[in-house]
C-alpha cells in the first residue's frame, strides 16, 4: 500500500492543491493528515471546504486544538484570524478530529509525539536552538506504541529516521508554510530553506517501511500576497523564500 502523509497545510490552498495533484499523479492508495490544517492568515475556509469532502484519515495538530479549546481573545495571530472566517461546519469538523489515529494496526498518526501535540520528535530545541534529535531522544519518545511506522509533522521538517529495529518515522514536511519561529520551549526559528510544498509517500516492503520526501513548486507568491495583503510580513517572507 502506498500511503501520501500530509501535514501543516495551514490554510494555503494553493500548496494544497499542487499536493494533491501530485498525489493523484503518483497512484497512491490512500492520503492521511496529520493536522494544522487551516491556521494562518491564508484561505483556512477554503481549504476546510476542499479536504471535508474528501473524508481523509486526519488528526487534530496543536492548532485545531487552540481553534475548539481557546476564546479568540486568548488565541495567537494566525488562529484569531482562522477562527473569524470559519463557518460552524468547519468548526465542527475541527472539533471531531482525534488527536491519534491508526489508520491500519501498525502505522501511528501523531501530530507531535505520542504524548503530546507540541513536543517535537526528530528534532531538539534547547537555550542553542534548533538541532536533529540523539537517537536516544526519538526512541525516547516513541511510548508504548507498537506501531512499525510513525508518521509526525508539527516542525514542518521533512525527515526519515529508521530506529535500531523495524520501526520507521516520518516527518513529511509541511504542505503549506515552509517557515516559521516559535518561543517553545526557548525561542527558535525552523527554515525548510526553499518555498517547496512537501509531503511524503511511504510504502511497506519486505525490509520495512520506505518513505519518499516530495518538494512540488507552485505559486506560492500568490499565497504570499495574501499574507502580505492581511499584515503578515513574516509569512509572506517565509513563503517566499522557506528562510
Amino acid at each position: 500500500m502506498r500511503v501520501a502523509v500530509i501535514s501543516d497545510i495551514h490554510g494555503n490552498l494553493a500548496a494544497l492543491e499542487a499536493v494533491l495533484a501530485d498525489v493523484q499523479a503518483r497512484s497512491a492508495d490512500i492520503v492521511v493528515n496529520l493536522g494544522d490544517t487551516l491556521s494562518g492568515p491564508l484561505l483556512p475556509a477554503e481549504c476546510a471546504d476542499r479536504l471535508m469532502p474528501l473524508n481523509l484519515p486526519t488528526i487534530r495538530g496543536n492548532h485545531e486544538r487552540q481553534l475548539t479549546a481557546l476564546c479568540p481573545e486568548e488565541m495567537g495571530l494566525s488562529d484569531r484570524y482562522t477562527i473569524s472566517c470559519l463557518e460552524p461546519h468547519h468548526r465542527s469538523w475541527i472539533a471531531r478530529l482525534p488527536p491519534t489515529l491508526s489508520p491500519q494496526p501498525d502505522v501511528l498518526m501523531v501530530h507531535g509525539t505520542p504524548r503530546s501535540d507540541i513536543e517535537y520528535w526528530l528534532e531538539t530545541v534547547s537555550e542553542n536552538g534548533l538541532r536533529p534529535a540523539s537517537m536516544e531522544e526519538i526512541v525516547s519518545r516513541t511510548g508504548t506504541s507498537q506501531a512499525s511506522l510513525f508518521l509526525c509533522g508539527h516542525t514542518h521538517l521533512a525527515r526519515v529516521v529508521r530506529l535500531d529495529d523495524v520501526r520507521t518515522v516520518v516527518n513529511p514536511g509541511s504542505v503549506g508554510l515552509p517557515a516559521y519561529q516559535d518561543e517553545h520551549p526557548f525561542p527558535h526559528r525552523v527554515q525548510s530553506g526553499s518555498p517547496h510544498a512537501r509531503y511524503a509517500i511511504v510504502e511497506k516492503q519486505s525490509g520495512g517501511w520506505s518513505a519518499e520526501l516530495i518538494a512540488l513548486p507552485y505559486d506560492w507568491e500568490s499565497m504570499a500576497a495574501i499574507a502580505e495583503a492581511r499584515n503578515r510580513l513574516d509569512w509572506a517572507e517565509a513563503l517566499r523564500t522557506g528562510l
